[in-house]
């Protein structure tokens, strides 16, 4: 569970990002702070992992309230001031959202923020385990928001203006270009091998002339990406 605050002197911010977040199952909401006081008060005796938060209010601005924070969590700026974004990045934010923005772009931030938030209730990783595999997205598939362990996806498949993602639990079909998808994910762990294909190179099991295999799944390779395949046996 990602647990957020929201911080903003404006009422309708907090509505739209509480309503975006309530379409995804894992985000829990710990308080709304209207301003950056009231929020620094509760972080006194509370934590959380990802923090929206409005640059310009009273008393204390944005960036101030930031400086002033210990051990901040992960942060996702919302402002209407673009002007601020370099400054933002140098304090080492997420993402920097202007308003209006839309849930598209939204959750583009909302994923780079959960690389990886690790869950209160589950066992500490080993040194052994990949962060890849603890990192997790969300993918928007019939109406609904599935968050998927990036470590579990074994290939993809374009299918026109769609990907098929096929996991070692589930294919789950999303909107989505096969090049932005491949843009959110790692060049280090995901291989594209045809203008339809990539595939996660931890899954492949046998690599036969122009054919990948993956389990039960034969993937081929295209012969403007055979170069790929042919740096990967190399290295």
């Amino acid at each position: 569970m990602i647990r957020y605050l929201i911080i903003d002197d404006e009422f309708m911010a907090h509505e739209i990002i509480k309503g975006y977040c309530d379409l995804l199952p894992s985000m829990q909401l710990m308080k709304n702070c209207y301003d950056a006081l009231e929020a620094f008060e509760y972080l006194k005796e509370n934590s959380v992992d990802l923090i929206f938060l409005d640059l310009n209010m009273p008393k204390l601005k944005g960036f101030e309230f930031l400086r002033v924070l210990a051990k901040p969590p992960k942060v996702i700026v919302t402002t209407a001031y673009a002007e601020y974004a370099l400054e933002g990045y140098e304090l080492d934010i997420v993402d920097y959202l202007l308003k209006p923005f839309s849930f598209e772009r939204f959750l583009k931030a909302v994923n780079k923020a959960i690389e990886p938030i690790p869950s209160t209730s589950a066992p500490t990783p080993t040194s052994s385990t990949s962060k890849q595999d603890e990192k997790r997205i969300f993918l928007q598939s019939n109406k609904k928001h599935t968050q998927v362990i990036v470590g579990h996806i074994q290939y993809i498949e374009a299918a026109g203006n769609y990907c098929k993602i096929f996991t070692q639990e589930e294919m789950i079909m999303t909107r989505s270009k096969i090049s932005d998808l491949l843009s959110s994910l790692s060049a280090t762990d995901f291989l594209q091998v045809h203008k339809s294909f990539a595939v996660a190179i931890k899954h492949i099991q046998t690599i036969e002339g122009n054919r990948i295999y993956i389990g039960e799944h034969e993937i081929p390779v295209g012969k403007h990406y055979k170069a790929n395949v042919n740096n990967l046996l190399r290295s």
